[in-house]
């Protein structure tokens, strides 16, 4: 029998995304490690690991490490295929109305959320300062990227919420009769606005559907979780050897061999780079090796939707 691998999910308890992959893993029933992080740079430890990105949450397997829930999200649905996230014959459309959540939506609620009672109630028991570091550090993860004002958010937001209601009419869930990753990538924005900033959540009142799909999603709860540390995370990475990289075909798009330093960022939000050795890039995907002092060889996995690879620049 073989045994199953120690998952590390690296989050904070009020991120969006995170809660995403939390509900994934109840959903599936996979035992996890939880690792806190800071919800501001800096992250030393996690990046440790990544080598740059900082955005969260972020999934380690030994010394492997994968960026983005979208492709957190098909790692856990290969580590345990079912339930499955994907159905069929709806898999294509599953994964788009997910990525036009994580994006779309996404955008759209933080935007209304944020408004100044949203974030008053956010850091209404943090220090004064707590909510002035947070926007600066938002601020220079969003750089150059185009922001909805809370009023244009609030008529755009209720317009998804009454399109998800009629999803809603005649199913319990977005796409069928069991959850797929359209809906947890749909919720998470969603479950913002009821949970870290309620006191706005009147928005979801409109659409009662809406708020019983919510209801049984979040009664999947998160599994069996314990608590690890920052630091085993890094001793667990640096006393393992990265998995053996799956045969797949390399697609090259860029002109960069397989072997070649490059970097990796995002394309809108959070543009820290990644560097390292490029030894994967497939049809989904791209792998960076990398070498760090405290956490040794590690892969650093990336999503090709929605990030950008080319070659590193001088240090």
């Amino acid at each position: 029998m073989t045994t199953p691998p120690t998952l590390m999910l690296h989050h904070y308890p009020s991120s969006p995304f995170s809660e995403k992959v939390r509900l994934i893993l109840g959903y599936k029933n996979i035992p996890w490690k939880s690792v806190v992080i800071p919800m501001v740079s800096p992250k030393p430890d996690l990046t440790a690991l990544t080598g740059g990105y900082r955005k969260t949450p972020v999934l380690q397997i030994g010394a492997d490490i994968y960026c983005d829930t979208a492709l957190i999200a098909d790692v856990l649905e290969h580590v345990e295929p079912l339930p499955a996230l994907y159905p069929e014959p709806s898999k294509g459309m599953a994964r788009t109305l997910a990525q036009w959540a994580d994006s779309t939506l996404f955008w759209t609620a933080m935007a209304y959320n944020m408004q100044p009672r949203g974030l008053a109630q956010i850091f209404e028991h943090a220090p004064p300062e707590a909510a002035q570091v947070f926007g600066q550090d938002r601020q220079a993860m969003a750089k150059g990227m185009a922001r909805l004002r809370p009023q244009d958010a609030a008529s755009a937001y209720k317009s998804y919420l009454r399109r998800m209601s009629d999803m809603l009419d005649d199913r319990p869930y977005l796409l069928g009769d069991m959850p797929c990753i359209t809906d947890f990538a749909m919720y998470h924005p969603l479950w913002f606005t009821r949970v870290r900033t309620s006191v706005l959540a009147g928005v979801l009142d409109a659409t009662p559907a809406v708020l019983d799909w919510m209801d049984r999603l979040a009664a999947i709860g998160h599994g069996t979780m314990e608590k690890s540390s920052a630091q085993e995370a890094v001793d667990m990475a640096a006393a393992s050897t990265p998995a053996a990289l799956h045969d797949d075909v390399f697609q090259d798009e860029h002109g960069l061999a397989l072997g070649s330093e490059v970097q990796v960022s995002a394309e809108s939000f959070g543009l820290e780079p990644t560097r390292g050795e490029l030894v994967a890039a497939t049809r989904m995907h791209y792998t960076l090796r990398r070498t760090d002092a405290r956490a040794g060889v590690v892969h650093v996995h990336f999503p090709r939707i929605g990030y950008m690879l080319k070659a590193a620049e001088p240090p």
